[in-house]
């Protein structure tokens, strides 16, 4: 074995064009970093928009973003557009987005990038997901290639918040954040015009269009999982929107900034580090199984989070909690997309996933509301959400049962 095969042997064995794809995912997100946390201290401090309006403009982004994933969803099933067409308008219309976000000096112009950025993410997501499920062959390899993807995904949002605040403490140039990010979609499209072809793409315009979408939502399997996935999406957008306020104003004594960011720091690496490692181990088992195993460890790190403002040893409780939900989340990357490939026919591939994806959009847009609501009442509610939220997990695992056993029927059926 050469030393570089014994560098890489533990790499799954995928499509070349997968590698690509994920390298031009990388370098996406990390544009997306640049922006991600820095954006509404940029518009409320120096640009001088008030908070409210920033949030509005932010939140503007759900709006197309629902309608881009329709779109994507459809125009990635779409014999006269297809995976890659679909891929490369996103990346456009994102680079645009960008551009706008860089001139923006008042209200109007900053609501107008951020709607154009939620129609170039909205039409992403359907798009990448479909092109990654049409380039392998087998359940597992399908596992680990969304595992890889999504690991590209955060380890790209993890540098890109990492560099911006250094290029932010050094230049203090917020604006050429936004510039770069325009630039990384602009390197996404160049990688996947050069270097990612179509592989499978319906024949007939039978399921495009609404037809699609009827045909898809006439699924009880999906309309089931997509309950069960939104509680996920909201699980998640906790971690990142919710959490670090609640460490901050609810933990006794409050934990300084920079421990925020160790052990959010901490978070993201351990999520890298066990991504491959449990999606080996989960290809043994149903993806029912796997989403119920995650719904399991989202409870327990939940509880933890709950520990953290309530219990001694603060900060023990704090590591203890963000490790376990970077296991919940890891285990439930992967095997959320390949569920939704498993039920998807293949002519209706990138509606399917249209449907997956909007169940994050759902959850980005209920769940910092919630949370936030949690944090603005008594320390006792405060402390009482992430018990709540824990209980709701409940909820999820009937829901999963509920799945496994119709997937199971449709397996046997067919």
């Amino acid at each position: 074995m050469t030393p570089r095969s014994k560098w890489f042997a533990w790499l799954p064995s995928l499509n070349i064009q997968i590698w690509i794809l994920a390298m031009g995912r990388l370098l996406s997100q990390t544009g997306t970093g640049f922006t991600l946390f820095y954006a509404p201290i940029f518009f409320v401090n120096q640009v001088g928009l008030s908070a409210t309006e920033v949030g509005i403009g932010i939140g503007s982004a759900s709006i197309t973003g629902v309608l881009g994933r329709a779109l994507g969803g459809s125009l990635s099933d779409s014999p006269r557009w297809g995976r890659r067409t679909t891929l490369l308008l996103s990346a456009v219309v994102s680079a645009i987005a960008s551009f706008v976000l860089a001139a923006s000096s008042d209200f109007w112009v900053f609501v107008l990038g951020n709607l154009l950025m939620g129609l170039g993410i909205g039409l992403y997501w359907p798009a990448t997901e479909a092109l990654v499920a049409d380039l392998v062959t087998t359940p597992a390899q399908r596992s680990e290639a969304f595992a890889i993807t999504r690991l590209s995904d955060s380890l790209g949002l993890g540098l890109g918040v990492v560099l911006g605040g250094l290029l932010i403490k050094t230049t203090g140039a917020y604006r050429s954040l936004f510039v770069i990010d325009g630039i990384s979609f602009l390197v996404l499209f160049v990688v996947v015009y050069w270097a990612v072809t179509e592989i499978s793409r319906s024949t007939s315009d039978e399921y495009t269009g609404l037809k699609g979408w009827k045909q898809a939502l006439r699924d009880r399997r999906l309309l089931i999982y997509s309950v069960v996935n939104t509680l996920f999406t909201t699980y998640l957008v906790q971690v990142s929107s919710t959490m670090p306020l609640y460490f901050t104003n609810f933990v006794p004594g409050g934990l300084a900034p920079e421990t925020i960011s160790a052990l959010f720091t901490w978070h993201l690496v351990l999520s890298v580090l066990v991504q491959m490692p449990i999606v080996r181990v989960l290809n043994r088992v149903s993806r029912a199984d796997a989403l119920l195993l995650s719904a399991v460890l989202w409870g327990i790190g939940f509880v933890l989070v709950w520990l953290t403002g309530v219990a001694p040893a603060h900060l023990l409780w704090a590591v203890l909690a963000l490790a376990v939900l970077a296991l919940a989340t890891a285990t439930y990357m992967p095997s959320a997309s390949s569920i939704t490939v498993e039920m998807a026919p293949d002519s209706l591939r990138g509606v399917y996933l249209a449907v997956n994806s909007q169940c994050w959009a759902i959850g980005y847009f209920v769940g910092p509301p919630v949370g936030g609501w949690a944090l603005d009442q008594s320390p006792a509610i405060a402390h009482g959400f992430w018990l709540v939220t824990a209980l709701s997990v409940l909820g999820a695992a009937a829901i999963l049962r509920v799945l496994k056993r119709l997937m199971q029927e449709d397996h046997a059926a067919g």
